[in-house]
This record gives structure tokens, sequence and C-alpha cells, in this order.
């Protein structure tokens, strides 16, 4: 099978010739450098060979043009969280209006990073999806944490700001699979109960990633929804439109197990990447991996961490998991690093 027949035989739940797998990390060194990010991204791939990839940008690429300002430390995991963000008062909401992705900053450096990408042979077979994050997430980078009692003392300011954010978005996803991107990781960092109450998920959050979900359809052969955090909604989760759930199944409910028989489509996990892949042994990883199957039966699983893979996560660990599953691997010079 070729890896886009392979991820989309999981995603309908057919037999497969061997569970597919990703992985994928931050590059904080080159991320805000088109060029860099795309080669940094390919050589990733050629090492490990995973069946999609996935783009991973700098978190603040999408907030940028509305004034926040990215710190210049990294976190472990490879992000760097806004040093100063735009809504700093109630009435900057009013300043949250639709952007031209084409021309806007951040957004434009992602399409440069899909154009560099798109013509290099390295990719092969592979499925490619740049990451995209949810409204309220955004709405979320652009004020910190005021946003919680904005959404109460002041509703109709963030809820056009919202309008604003999820037409930027779709626009942005309308361009990204115009220039030949197979679909979107869609990442949710707002249906968490530790953030929010269900209720304000449900207004502020369920229903415009719904409408950048559907904006996509019949276009997106890979639509990835991502749930990070903890204490998950996955009941909202679960339907949305999307052909993968991804989750850190490994450290919050419900199991791989679980979230399997509440989707429709094909699930990623199986990988500590915090505990196992980066403080754990190769035998620890290829053990998860084998669990993942067992929950499944290898049916409608893609093996994956729950998240980006942290900074300094050892090459042996994920090296082995590939191997155990079957996988290409090639020695490529700085792709680990």
């Amino acid at each position: 099978m070729s890896r886009r027949e392979r991820i989309q035989a999981a995603i309908a739940r057919q037999p497969v010739d061997r569970v597919p797998y990703a992985v994928w990390r931050h590059f904080p060194q080159v991320d805000r450098n088109p060029a860099g990010l795309a080669q940094a991204t390919l050589r990733f791939h050629e090492r490990y060979g995973s069946d999609f990839i996935k783009i991973t940008p700098s978190g603040g690429y999408a907030v940028q043009e509305w004034g926040c300002v990215e710190g210049e430390e990294a976190r472990p995991d490879g992000h760097r969280p806004c040093a100063s963000c735009a809504v700093q008062r109630p009435e900057d909401w009013k300043k949250i209006r639709p952007l031209d992705p084409a021309a806007a900053v951040g957004y434009s450096q992602q399409i440069e990073t899909i154009v560099r990408m798109g013509f290099d042979r390295r990719i092969g077979d592979a499925p490619v999806v740049p990451t995209l994050f949810s409204p309220l997430s955004l709405a979320r980078k652009l004020s910190g944490d005021r946003l919680n009692a904005d959404l109460r003392e002041h509703p109709a300011l963030v809820k056009d700001a919202l309008e604003a954010i999820t037409e930027t978005v779709i626009r942005f996803a309308d361009l990204a699979l115009t220039e030949g991107v197979s679909g979107i990781f869609y990442s949710i960092q707002a249906a968490s109960r530790s953030l929010y109450a269900e209720a304000e998920y449900a207004e502020f959050g369920e229903p415009y990633d719904r409408r950048v979900l559907e904006s996509v359809h019949g276009r997106s052969a890979l639509t990835i929804v991502h749930a990070h955090g903890d204490q998950l909604m996955f009941r909202h989760l679960a339907r949305l439109p999307g052909h993968a759930w991804n989750w850190d199944d490994r450290a919050t409910p419900p199991s791989l197990a679980e979230g399997r028989a509440q989707v429709a489509g094909a699930v990623i996990g199986g990988l500590n990447q915090w505990k196992t892949l980066r403080d754990g042994t190769p035998e620890q990883a290829v053990a998860e991996a084998q669990d993942a199957i067992a929950q499944t039966g290898g049916v409608g699983l893609i093996i994956g961490p729950g998240c980006v893979l942290p900074m300094g996560t050892p090459d042996p660990n994920v090296a082995a998991v590939v191997r155990a599953l079957g996988g290409p691997l090639k020695r490529v010079p700085g792709a680990t690093e």
C-alpha cells in the first residue's frame, strides 16, 4: 500500500498491510523561516518515514498580524508562548478583523512553507497537513488569561472577534488546499474542562470549529481533529466532522479503544510523548505501540504521540517504534537535532 492508501484504509476501518504511524515536532531554531521550516520538516520525514507529514509552525504564526508578539524562549515541547498579547482591554477585541492570509504576517509564511515543500521528492506518497488552530484557541492566544472573564462579561465583543478569526482560518484553509496540501491538522486547545465549562465551549467553541471543518469538507482527504489538554469534552469533539482524532490518550481519558468507539473514522495515538518517548526506553515505546494495536485490533488506528514530540526526544525510542511497525527508517544527518 502507498502511504495515502494506508491512511485512507485506516480512516475507513479497512485492513492495512501494516499499521500506519506518524510523528511530528516543533523546530524552534528555524520555524520563523519558511525555507528553514520546510527543510527541517522534510529531513525529519526522511528519517522516520511517517504515513502523513504534519507541518508544525511557530505557535504564534496565526496571531502575529493582530498584534501578538511571540517570546524568544522555547518551552520543552518546542513552542514559544506569546510575550505580549494583542487584547489587553475589552475594547481591544474590536481590533480583531478578518485577514487576508495571502498577505498577513504569519499566515503568508505558512503558505510559503507549503509552496517550498510542494515540489520536493522527499514527500513521496505521504499526505501533507498544515496546522490550523481553532478560533477559540486563537482567542486565548490573543488575550491570555483574561479570555475567561471576557467570555462572561463581554460575550458580544468576543463573538464578533470569533467571527473574524473564523473567517480568517477558513480563508487560510482554502488557500492551503489550493496550494496542494492533502488536508488539515486542526488543533483545538479549548475543549478542556480545565479551561472552560462545557456550556462555554458549546457556545464559544464548537459552532466555530464546525464551520471551519465543514468548510474543507469534500476538499480535504485527511482532516485531523487534534484535542489538546486534559479533561477533554470528547462527546463534543467526537461529533465534529473529521477523518481522524488525536489526543493524549495515555495521559487523559478516553482510552484509545474508548475514543475509537465514539468517532466515525480513525484514532491517532498510543504513544506517551513525555513519559515514554522522551524519558523511557525503546522497549517501553514499542510496548505502548503494541498495546495500542491490541486495544483496536489494528483497525482504524494510526500510531502516534498525543501531541508534538518534546525537544530532546531520543532517536532510538522513536526508531524502535518505526522498526516494530515495519516502517522505513533512513539515516539523515541533522534530522533529529
